[in-house]
C-alpha cells in the first residue's frame, strides 16, 4: 500500500525537508569521523618523527638511516595535514549547503513556491566529487532535484588523479619546514649527508625498524582509505 501511495503522490515539502537534512547529517557525522581518525594518524606521525631522531642522538652510526626515516614520516604527515584540510574545507561546504536547502524549504512554505538556486547546485556539485561523500551525495542531489531546489542532476566524480593532482609531490622545503618544526634545534642533517661510522664498528639492524615499516605501511593505508 505504501509503494502504491509513493508512486501516486509525491512526498510532502516536510517529508522531502527531513530526507535532505537525514542524509546531510549522515554526510556531516562519516566526515567528523574520518576528520579524527586523520588527527590520530597526525599524532603517531609525530611521534614517529621524534623517535627516529631519538635513535638518531643514542646511535650515531645510525643518523642517516635515522634522517631518512624522518623525511619520510614528514611526508607521510603533509599528506596527512592536506587530507585533514581538505575533509574539514567539505564539511563547511556540506553545512552550508544544509543551511541554503532549509533556507530554501521556508522560503517555499512562506511564498507557496521555490525556485532553483544555483549557489546550492554548485556546492552540491563540488562535495559529490569528494570520494568520500560520492554515493549519498548523489542520492542527495536526486532529493533537491524532486523539491525543485537544484535543475539537474550533478555529474560524475573526478578522477582521483586529478582530485588529488600536486598530493604526491612534497617540496623539500616544506619537509624541512615540518622537521624544524617537530625537531626545532635538533633537526636531523640533509639527507644527503653522508654520516662516518667508528672505525670497526658495524650498523646493527635496529629491531624497531620492521615495525616502523610496517606502522607506516598501515598509516598509508589508512590514509588511502580515506581518499577511496
Amino acid at each position: 500500500m505504501n509503494t502504491l501511495k509513493s508512486m501516486i503522490w509525491k512526498p510532502s515539502p516536510e517529508e522531502q525537508k527531513r530526507r535532505c537534512n537525514h542524509i546531510i547529517r549522515h554526510n556531516t557525522r562519516q566526515l567528523d569521523r574520518d576528520i579524527a581518525s586523520l588527527k590520530g594518524l597526525e599524532g603517531k606521525t609525530k611521534n614517529f618523527i621524534i623517535q627516529a631522531n631519538k635513535r638518531a642522538q643514542r646511535n650515531p652510526a645510525q643518523k642517516k638511516q635515522a634522517a631518512q626515516e624522518t623525511r619520510i614520516f614528514a611526508k607521510e604527515l603533509i599528506r596527512v595535514r592536506r587530507q585533514h584540510a581538505r575533509l574539514a574545507t567539505s564539511k563547511a561546504q556540506l553545512q552550508s549547503v544544509g543551511m541554503q536547502v532549509n533556507e530554501a524549504f521556508s522560503v517555499r512554505k512562506i511564498e507557496g513556491s521555490i525556485k532553483a538556486s544555483t549557489g546550492i547546485m554548485k556546492d552540491v556539485n563540488t562535495l559529490v566529487k569528494m570520494p568520500e561523500l560520492t554515493g549519498t551525495m548523489r542520492e542527495l542531489s536526486q532529493e533537491l532535484v524532486k523539491a525543485g531546489i537544484i535543475e539537474e542532476m550533478v555529474g560524475d566524480s573526478l578522477p582521483d588523479n586529478e582530485l588529488l593532482d600536486g598530493e604526491d609531490e612534497e617540496a623539500e622545503s616544506e619537509v624541512d619546514k615540518v622537521l624544524g618544526e617537530l625537531l626545532q634545534d635538533r633537526l636531523p642533517e640533509n639527507k644527503t649527508t653522508e654520516v662516518e661510522r667508528p672505525e670497526g664498528v658495524a650498523v646493527q639492524p635496529d629491531e624497531e625498524d620492521e615495525d616502523q615499516q610496517e606502522l607506516l605501511d598501515q598509516m598509508r593505508g589508512r590514509l588511502e582509505a580515506l581518499k577511496s
